[in-house]
């Protein structure tokens, strides 16, 4: 009687050891697949702030302005929000778009997807300023932009600093005659952009030597040439 009473409590003994081995093996292993997935989850998470990241620093987004639009339909009246925005690489790429919508942030991004597939590409001298003055006027905007030397900055207000700096130029003058309307003013800008063109260009497509068209761009601009002017239209033409 004694043997068998102590046979069972070796094997009850034996049972429960075995079921809290298997207990913690099962904790374990459960534990090891929660720090995995949360490996995971926190490695995916870098990964797209790495991209968002990324792409934010890819452009830069001005807001020029934000208005508040109403239209008279047979109903009553609709309530809605346009904006206005510049989007420019900083290195030679600007586009700006319009959006309109019942939200401000929806009528931004709507803006800002027109401004990224409408950019232009504008010809900078040694990345920080125009080649040449010009003048245009596109309706009832005017506007007249000369390229200035080093340390002039950026002497321009309202919408056109908010373009040159998306554009990434550093030194200009830029001054509107027309009109005070932002769209007005934007789109004398962007116009006076796209006939910007640079001596190689010039050159090519008057057959030229690249020198020719420096001198008498210096020349009718009535500019002394300085070294560094000198070393810089060297580059340009061994370029």
């Amino acid at each position: 009687m004694d043997k068998n009473t102590s046979d069972r409590n070796k094997s009850s003994d034996r049972s429960r050891t075995s079921d809290q081995n298997k207990s913690s093996d099962h904790n374990k292993s459960s534990d090891h697949g929660k720090s995995s997935d949360h490996g995971r989850s926190s490695d995916h998470n870098r990964s797209s702030d790495h991209g968002k990241s990324k792409d934010e620093q890819q452009f830069i987004e001005k807001l020029i302005s934000v208005r508040r639009v109403t239209k008279v339909v047979k109903g009553g009246k609709t309530l809605r929000f346009s904006a206005l925005v510049v989007v420019g690489d900083g290195k030679g790429r600007v586009g700006y778009g319009t959006g309109k919508a019942r939200e401000v942030p929806d009528a931004v991004k709507k803006a800002v997807t027109q401004a990224k597939r409408d950019m232009v590409r504008v010809p900078l001298r040694e990345g920080r300023t125009l080649h040449h003055d010009v003048c245009v006027s596109v309706g009832a905007g005017s506007v007249l932009v000369r390229s200035a030397v080093v340390g002039t900055g950026v002497i321009a207000g309202g919408p056109m600093r908010a373009i040159f700096e998306a554009l990434g130029v550093q030194d200009v003058v830029a001054k509107s005659l027309g009109s005070s309307n932002y769209h007005n003013v934007v789109r004398a800008t962007f116009a006076a952009l796209t006939t910007i063109a640079s001596p190689r260009s010039i050159a090519a497509r008057l057959g030229l030597k690249v020198n020719d068209v420096i001198d008498r761009r210096d020349l009718v601009l009535g500019r002394k040439k300085s070294q560094a002017d000198s070393a810089v239209d060297a580059s340009i033409v061994n370029a």
